[in-house]
């Protein structure tokens, strides 16, 4: 088992340097069965606003385009992915959770997980919004993602963002784990690759994301969007 633990400034945010972690110890785990969790009391908060805020158009480009290998490799990876969401999941910690095979939160009413994505006025890039729809369940769709609100764990176990809840998300988590990765390892990788198939986005999605999405995470409007959440 390969236990990679999300660590970085502002509880664990997804910065470039900790996204080129993530997706360097999935390749070196080479379809070996994984353990994801957060250092500390956090799953991870979210995209690192602070890094973001410094970004012009290009660099904006090139991180966005990160976030996005990052999640295709995270869905598609062959081998069992399990997720100890043992704090905070916001918005791109939800989405890494949802990648995950087995999601098990702590089971603390101080937890939050969610899609906010919204909220702030940001656009779900092809790709991550790709893996939204297939692993989200249908019923809840829309209040995960127009809702954009953080729920508490009993919320988010019954709007399926995650499947298990317990005082000590990180044991269970590895109990989860090893379990999968009983089954062979072939066999595992073919049945899951069924299931999910490779994660191509909707024509649409990719028309709207060359044309206008994208831009949008660098116009003025989001820009002051993401300072005003810095001063919160």
């Amino acid at each position: 088992m390969h236990e990679v633990i999300l660590e970085g400034p502002g509880k664990n945010a997804l910065g470039s340097a900790l996204m080129r972690k993530l997706l360097d110890a999935l390749q070196h785990a080479a379809g070996e069965p994984v353990l994801l969790r957060g250092a500390g009391d956090a799953f991870c908060a979210g995209l690192n606003l602070k890094e973001m805020a410094g970004l012009d158009a290009a660099g904006m480009q090139r991180f966005l385009a990160l976030l996005e290998d990052m999640v295709r490799m995270l869905y598609e990876y062959p081998g069992p992915t399990v997720a100890a969401v043992n704090g905070h999941a916001v918005a791109g910690g939800c989405v890494l959770a949802l990648a995950c095979d087995w999601r098990v939160m702590s089971a603390a009413p101080t937890a939050r997980i969610g899609l906010n994505e919204i909220a702030i006025g940001a656009r779900f890039p092809p790709h991550t919004w790709a893996m939204v729809k297939a692993r989200v369940p249908a019923a809840s769709l829309s209040r995960v993602v127009l809702g954009a609100q953080l729920v508490d764990p009993q919320t988010g176990l019954a709007l399926g963002l995650v499947d298990e809840l317990a005082q000590d998300p990180v044991a269970l988590a590895k109990e989860r784990c090893t379990l999968l990765a009983g089954h062979p390892r072939d066999a595992y990788a073919v049945a899951k690759h069924a299931i999910r198939g490779r994660l191509v986005p909707e024509a649409d999605a990719l028309a709207r994301w060359a044309d206008a999405d994208c831009a949008a995470w660098s116009s003025p409007e989001f820009r002051a969007r993401i300072e005003r959440q810095l001063k919160r």
